[in-house]
């Protein structure tokens, strides 16, 4: 049960830490002076990026 527990707070972690880079890309876009559909797709990008490092840091963990 307790791989199962860090495994979800893991999951939960790398989730928060991809919303905050998110958000500050967004944040720092617009404050650039970018229209709000740049700063939502700088803020995607953003979020995306965080999510595919943590799945191919886990993938290289995990062989």
């Amino acid at each position: 049960m307790h791989d199962l527990a860090a495994i979800l707070l893991t999951i939960s972690m790398v989730i928060v830490s991809a919303l905050l880079a998110a958000a500050a890309a967004g944040k720092l876009a617009r404050l650039d002076g970018a229209t709000y559909p740049t700063a939502l797709m700088h803020a995607a990008t953003a979020f995306t990026t965080v999510l595919a490092l943590a799945a191919t840091i886990a993938s290289s963990l995990l062989h």
